[in-house]
């Protein structure tokens, strides 16, 4: 997203323009069709397609024309920030952690407080209304005072030294209560 450019409603593609229907919700829709294991990739993209463009595409072309979408206007991509050291130096880049800490489905009712709490928004108000730019900025903007973010603070929690037995234990048991699969958590001793 960048300040100076217009929200994203319509794009051009072999020389075609074609209007976008990029409302937050309508892209949560994409995101379940494409989480369905019961669909074949062509079956996705064609459903895909008909959801933002309301236009039937088939075959190859549809295959072609999503995935040109989601590459170049939906995808999400978590940006790793250049640190600098006290002269000005780039840090080398660590391996970041690939592990998922929000998940829109599952953390639904955690992003709809948030960002009644921070924005005084109510998202089932702004369906249809709402870009998915504009979604994702206040998503990723969200104050730390917010309960989304206390979770993603729960969820990227290590054990440190200095921390007390029974501070490690109750941290551990709410990782185990806002994991976002059974296997992400290690057992409470």
């Amino acid at each position: 997203m960048r300040l100076n450019d217009p929200l994203v409603t319509s794009f051009l593609y072999q020389d075609k323009k074609y209007p976008i229907d990029l409302a937050f919700d309508n892209v949560l829709d994409v995101f379940d069709v494409l989480g369905d294991k019961t669909l074949r990739e062509q079956e996705k993209a064609e459903i895909c397609l008909a959801l933002l463009l309301n236009e039937s595409f088939k075959g190859h072309e549809a295959i072609k024309i999503w995935n040109f979408i989601y590459e170049s206007i939906i995808k999400i991509e978590s940006k790793q920030p250049i640190e600098y050291d006290l002269k000005g130096n780039p840090l080398p880049v660590q391996e970041e952690d690939t592990k998922s800490l929000i998940n829109l489905d599952k953390d639904a009712e955690y992003i709809f407080a948030s960002f009644k709490q921070a924005y005084n928004m109510n998202l089932l108000e702004q369906q249809g209304k709402l870009h998915w730019h504009e979604f994702q900025a206040l998503l990723n903007g969200l104050p730390s005072d917010t309960i989304m973010q206390r979770v993603i603070q729960i969820r990227m929690w290590k054990p440190s030294k200095g921390e007390s037995s029974e501070y490690q234990q109750a941290m551990k048991r709410l990782q185990k209560v806002y994991a976002l699969d059974d296997g992400d958590v290690e057992e409470v001793d």
